[in-house]
């Protein structure tokens, strides 16, 4: 594209901005030229399939009804809210994420219809998606309730995240658990690989800025959940995006 194509472009942008959501079915998601997941989910219809999909997940394996409580940890634009919605409607749904202008989308398109369903910023540091947030030491806690919550979701956060961080996350995840409350996250996973490797070479994908990739050999991370008290009720090897792992854990307590 020429130059003066580009300023045609962003000028005609600044006239008549594109709208921050489309309408597929019923539900409002955000534009595709806002999504920030990867190119598949340019797609409306493919986004809306992973929407309803991702709470089919939590319906299968965690059996969650309207009454689950449900933490969505690193929410981003609510693509699991959405599928929760078009799949069971009203649920007691909490949304956090270190990115202010996808909370702010999902206050102002879901959260405006969906009152049950809410969004809170969490500002902590993470190397690649908030540099000016709080770095977290071995005593933070979440503002949640303790033993408050029913099913905690995580998909491509650990994937992005120290072990340090992670190991934080897990231990007050004991906290605000119900008793037998589960947990599902992604991350890579490997066997035959060193404990853990931050953006390794010739891997999946070809690594770009910091914790593009953190990768676990599996023994590693599993002695990482055991050693917190976790139970492994699953684990799907390279199922996920760009070839991340599920693991489905309970709170044994």
């Amino acid at each position: 594209m020429s130059r003066l194509a580009r300023a045609v472009n962003r000028l005609a942008g600044s006239i008549f901005p594109r709208k921050a959501y489309v309408e597929v079915s019923g539900s409002k998601i955000v534009a595709p030229h806002r999504r920030l997941s990867g190119l598949a989910f340019k797609d409306d219809r493919v986004y809306i399939e992973s929407a309803e999909n991702e709470a089919h997940r939590l319906i299968d394996h965690f059996q969650c009804t309207r009454e689950s409580r449900i933490l969505d940890v690193g929410c981003g634009q609510g693509r699991l809210a959405i599928g929760l919605i078009r799949v069971m409607g009203e649920s007691a749904y909490t949304g956090i994420d270190v990115n202010g202008d996808s909370i702010q989308w999902c206050k102002s398109f879901i959260e405006k219809d969906h009152p049950s369903f809410r969004f809170k910023r969490l500002n902590l540091y993470n190397e690649r998606y908030n540099k000016s947030g709080i770095k977290i030491d071995e005593q933070f806690q979440f503002d949640i309730e303790p033993a408050s919550v029913d099913i905690i979701y995580l998909y491509s956060v650990f994937s992005h995240t120290t072990e340090h961080d992670t190991r934080v996350y897990l231990k007050d995840f004991l906290r605000i658990l119900r008793p037998q409350g589960k947990i599902f996250f992604t991350a890579f996973v490997e066997d035959n690989v060193p404990d853990i490797t931050i953006n390794p070479a010739d891997y999946r994908l070809k690594c770009s800025g910091p914790l593009h990739i953190v990768r676990y050999n599996k023994p590693y991370l599993f002695s990482i959940l055991a050693e917190y008290g976790y139970s492994i009720l699953d684990f799907d090897y390279a199922t996920e995006t760009d070839g991340q792992s599920a693991i489905y854990l309970s709170n044994p307590r």
